[in-house]
C-alpha cells in the first residue's frame, strides 16, 4: 500500500515538474483559447497579427531575458527604444540607406546598453538604480533632440521623428515593416529568427552556460574563472543591440517615432514577457524559448481586453494581476513539488 502511495506521489511530482518546465506553453494556450472565445473565433489574419504586434516587444524581451538570467534587470529599454528609433529616423533621412540605418540602430543600441553594462558590471552599481537613471536620460535626450534638430532631419515633424517619404528607400523600408511572406509578417519572422538564435546560444554554447552560471551563483562562477563583470557588461550590451534591432523594426512598421510615447512602459511589457515565459527574476533559471511564448501571451492579453470591450483604464490592473499570479506559481511550484517529493519518500518507508 505504501509503495502505491509513494508511486502516486512520485508520479504527481513528475507531472508537476513537467508542468513547471513547460508552463509558458500552457499559459499561452490557455490565454489563446480565451482570446478565441472572446473574439468569437479566429481567422488566419488575426493570428498573424498577434505575431506582427509581438515583434518589437518580443525582440526587446529576448534581451531582457538574458539580462534577467544573470540576476539583473534593465528598466531603460523603453526609453532606449524611443532614442534609438528617433535617431535612426534621422540617419535614414540623412543617408536614404536602409543598411546604414540598420547598422546605426544596432551599434547605437549596443552603445546605450554598454553604458548600462559598464556601470552595473564594472562599477558594480545596482542595476535597478542605473537603468532607472538611464531610462530618464534616454527619454529626455530623445525629446530634446526632436525639438532642436533641423526640421529636414526629423522629416519636418513638429514633435515626432518622421521618415521622409520623398526618399527612394522609403517604400522599400515601409514595405519590409508591413509585408508578409506566405501570410506571415516579415517582422514576426525576424523576431522568431532572433529567438531561435538565442535559444541556441543559451542552450548550446559556452557563453550561454556562463550566463546561467553567473545568474545561479556569481561567486561560484568567479571561482571557476568566469569574469562576472565582463559577462554582465556583455549581456547589457547585447540587450541594447536587440533594442536597436527593435527600433529598426519600429520605424519600418510605423515610418515614425514619437519620443514622448514610443516604447512607453515597454520595460514593464518586456519584464512581463520574461516572467510569463518562465524565466526566474532571481537569475540562473528559465529557457529562452519561453520568452517567445511570453511575448505572444502578453499581446493576446491586450487583444482579449479589447475584444471584451473593457475600460482602457483597467487594462494595466488586469495585466498586473496576471503577472502576480504567474510569479506566485513560479514561487509556489518548487515548494509544492518538494512537498509531494517528501510525502512520497515517507510513504515508501
Amino acid at each position: 500500500m505504501s509503495n502505491n502511495t509513494a508511486s502516486r506521489s512520485a508520479g504527481l511530482s513528475n507531472v508537476l515538474g513537467l508542468v513547471k518546465k513547460y508552463s509558458f506553453v500552457l499559459v499561452f494556450l490557455a490565454i489563446f483559447v480565451v482570446y478565441a472565445i472572446a473574439n468569437g473565433g479566429l481567422t488566419l489574419n488575426a493570428t498573424m497579427n498577434v505575431l506582427r504586434h509581438s515583434a518589437v516587444i518580443g525582440t526587446i524581451a529576448i534581451g531582457m531575458g538574458i539580462v534577467c538570467l544573470t540576476g539583473e534587470i534593465d528598466l531603460s529599454v523603453g526609453s532606449m527604444l524611443a532614442l534609438v528609433a528617433g535617431f535612426s529616423v534621422v540617419v535614414f533621412n540623412m543617408t536614404g540607406s536602409i543598411p546604414v540605418t540598420l547598422l546605426f540602430a544596432l551599434v547605437f543600441g549596443a552603445a546605450c546598453g554598454l553604458i548600462n553594462g559598464f556601470l552595473v558590471g564594472v562599477v558594480k552599481m545596482p542595476a535597478f538604480i542605473v537603468t532607472l537613471a538611464t531610462m530618464l536620460i534616454y527619454r529626455s535626450l530623445a525629446q530634446y533632440a526632436c525639438q532642436h534638430l533641423p526640421g529636414e532631419l526629423i522629416g519636418n515633424g513638429s514633435s515626432v521623428y518622421r521618415m521622409s517619404s520623398e526618399l527612394g528607400a522609403y517604400d522599400a523600408l515601409y514595405s519590409f515593416g508591413n509585408a508578409r511572406v506566405a501570410g506571415v509578417p516579415i517582422v514576426g519572422i525576424t523576431m522568431v529568427l532572433v529567438v531561435v538564435l538565442f535559444v541556441y546560444i543559451c542552450a548550446s554554447t559556452k557563453f550561454g552556460k556562463k550566463i546561467y552560471a553567473v545568474g545561479s551563483n556569481a561567486k561560484a562562477a568567479h571561482l571557476t574563472g568566469i569574469s562576472v563583470p565582463l559577462m554582465k557588461t556583455l549581456v547589457f550590451t547585447i540587450a541594447g543591440a536587440l533594442v536597436g534591432l527593435s527600433a529598426f523594426l519600429w520605424i519600418a512598421m510605423n515610418a515614425s517615432a514619437d519620443p514622448a510615447t514610443t516604447g512607453s512602459s515597454y520595460e514593464m511589457y518586456a519584464i512581463a514577457a520574461v516572467v510569463l515565459g518562465g524565466i526566474s527574476m532571481s537569475g540562473g533559471r528559465g529557457r529562452m524559448i519561453g520568452v517567445l511564448f511570453g511575448a505572444l501571451s502578453y499581446d493576446v492579453i491586450d487583444k482579449i481586453i479589447i475584444a471584451l470591450k473593457m475600460d482602457a483604464l483597467i487594462q494595466d490592473t488586469i495585466k498586473g494581476v496576471i503577472l502576480i499570479i504567474v510569479i506566485m506559481i513560479q514561487v509556489a511550484g518548487p515548494q509544492i513539488k518538494e512537498f509531494f517529493g517528501r510525502k512520497g519518500t515517507k510513504g515508501s518507508k
